[in-house]
């Protein structure tokens, strides 16, 4: 079980290079199961409209909304989705998810890669830490650049530790490269993260000469990338526009206008947002300490350099006001990784207790979520097509784990492989079709703008915001549209007839003894789980 503890590895062998791709590969299979129709809601519905102006326009150095350049991001990430849509001609949840899908199987990749050197079973066990996260599974079946960044933040750091273990030859060309792509996804955070990573590596190996020197390369590579994304603002929509990418990118992350939270968020939170890999990483490194191992083999030292990378990520990122769950992630891979260290230590009584404390909780998920199902069915809208297809393959997941618990040679990878097995299965095809027919923004979007082609007049889109409510109408219409865009009554009334009005219905109730509340919808229906109507006002 301990594998290589205390050995050196000096290269990672040819088998073990094929076997990582065939892991990456049928996680890639995992992760996008199922996709290629479904409508997109959510944080989803921006990228996908930033794609699909793209698509209908060509590629641009910022996405667009409206036929305006967005402040808020480049247009990386919306390159990749509009050239894995090219083949389609049109912008679909395959395309729009796949780049999160590869990155979170190169990140599967290269951790099996990197441990497996020291231990298959601790490269396995990791993996499935991290697939069992929520975070990640939800991540990865949508449109997440922060995955996308964690990807490149985990292979900077897998070619630092590489060089020095794995007798790699020093690949700074590649390294920096892929600092520019971290840029290119996630602006100045993209190319700060993963050099911080590695940095603490260096830290932590005492090679100052190797921290100094990458350091200053990074801060000049950062000031040039800065410099240009500026100078490209600047020419894409002027010195306004600039400014928005200063505020949108830079100050409004860091002074909060973005959203706050406390500064340990991250901390705190995450025993949530990242069960299980962050709780169970806590009590590995908790043992660690109480155990005070007297030989620091080099399995011991990886663990050592996770934690530092891992840690200086939280650090560094309760720092800016503005904190949300996904943008931790390139946290995740280094809580996996730790959480599942007791698998790769022999010894140690403590230890033990965690490989029993994991290997039961995996045990259990698939009866817990069986009963969560059962519970969950009297409060779901409809029930899905394959509800009782999933009981029936969740009950199949607990026996086989009950059979594999009194089995104790692959006892733990086959608990692990039925727990994601169920919890993919049971968030593919029931938590998926449920949230999306609860947030589903198409049937009446389509069904509104269809009423409008036919006598065609200005579309009013009220109180829904320019950057809100609206994007999710704006990309279920199948080209360019300019709608208006109203905030007060005052505004509707000055608008000149005839036009077709989509507001809100509490806002239309809210209109009642005036002109507009005396005119009869022309179509109800919900969009993004709030009751809207379709108004038209005849000429003045």
């Amino acid at each position: 079980m301990a594998g290589g503890f205390g050995r050196r590895v000096n290269t990672v062998s040819p088998g073990i290079r094929r076997q990582s791709l065939g892991v990456g590969l049928l996680a890639l299979l995992l992760f996008i199961a199922g996709v290629y129709q479904q409508a997109a809601i959510g944080f989803d519905s921006r990228f996908v409209l930033f794609a699909q102006e793209m698509l209908r326009h060509g590629p641009s150095v910022f996405p667009t909304t409206y036929g305006q350049p967005y402040a808020d991001y480049s247009a990386l990430s919306t390159v990749f989705i509009w050239l894995l849509s090219l083949p389609f001609g049109r912008v679909n949840s395959l395309s729009a998810w796949l780049p999160s899908a590869i990155a979170a199987a190169v990140i599967v990749t290269l951790m099996y890669r990197l441990l497996a050197a020291y231990s298959r079973r601790w490269a396995l066990l990791s993996i499935a830490l991290m697939l069992l996260t929520s975070t990640f599974v939800t991540e990865t079946r949508a449109v997440s650049q922060d995955l996308m960044l964690a990807a490149v933040a985990f292979s900077v750091f897998y070619l630092g530790y590489a060089t020095d273990h794995f007798a790699m030859p020093r690949r700074l060309p590649l390294i920096f490269a892929l600092l520019l792509l971290g840029f290119g996804i996630r602006g100045p955070i993209g190319l700060v993260i993963p050099t911080a990573m590695l940095c603490s590596y260096y830290v932590l190996n005492r090679q100052w000469s190797r921290l100094f020197g990458f350091v200053l390369l990074a801060a000049m590579l950062l000031a040039v990338c800065v410099g240009v994304l500026l100078w490209l603002a600047e020419t894409s929509g002027g010195p306004t526009f600039m400014q928005n990418v200063v505020r949108m990118q830079f100050m409004g992350r860091m002074d909060g206008s973005e959203g706050v939270s406390g500064s340990l968020y991250y901390f705190i939170r995450s025993l949530g947002n990242y069960a299980l890999a962050y709780p169970l990483a806590l009590l590995v490194l908790a043992a660690v300490w109480l155990t005070n191992p007297r030989q620091a083999g080099p399995a011991l030292r990886l663990l050592q350099y996770c934690t530092a990378a891992g840690l200086i990520v939280m650090i560094g990122l309760s720092i800016p006001q503005a904190k949300k769950a996904r943008y931790l992630l390139p946290m995740l891979p280094m809580a996996a990784i730790i959480a599942a260290y007791p698998f790769q230590v022999a010894q140690g009584r403590v230890f033990g207790w965690l490989r029993g404390l994991m290997q039961g909780l995996w045990l259990l998920i698939p009866g817990l979520l069986i009963v969560v199902l059962l519970v969950a069915q009297r409060r779901l809208p409809t029930q899905p097509a394959a509800f009782v297809p999933v009981l029936i393959a969740l009950a199949a997941l607990q026996i086989i784990a009950l059979v594999a618990w009194f089995r104790s040679r692959w006892r733990a990878e086959v608990l692990a492989g039925c727990a994601i097995l169920a919890l993919w299965s049971v968030y593919i095809l029931v938590f998926e079709p449920v949230e999306r027919q609860l947030y589903d923004t198409q049937t009446f979007s389509r069904a509104a703008f269809a009423q409008v082609q036919k006598d065609p007049a200005p579309l009013v889109l009220h109180g829904m915001g320019k950057d809100a409510k609206a994007i999710k109408f704006m990309v279920n219409i199948e080209q360019d549209l300019q709608p208006l865009f109203t905030e007060s009554i005052q505004e509707l009334e000055a608008l000149p007839g005839p036009a077709w009005l989509i507001m809100d219905r509490s806002d239309y109730n809210g209109l009642q003894g005036t002109p507009l509340g005396a005119q009869t919808p022309i179509l109800s229906g919900r969009l993004d789980k709030n009751d809207y109507v379709l108004l038209h006002t005849p000429p003045l």
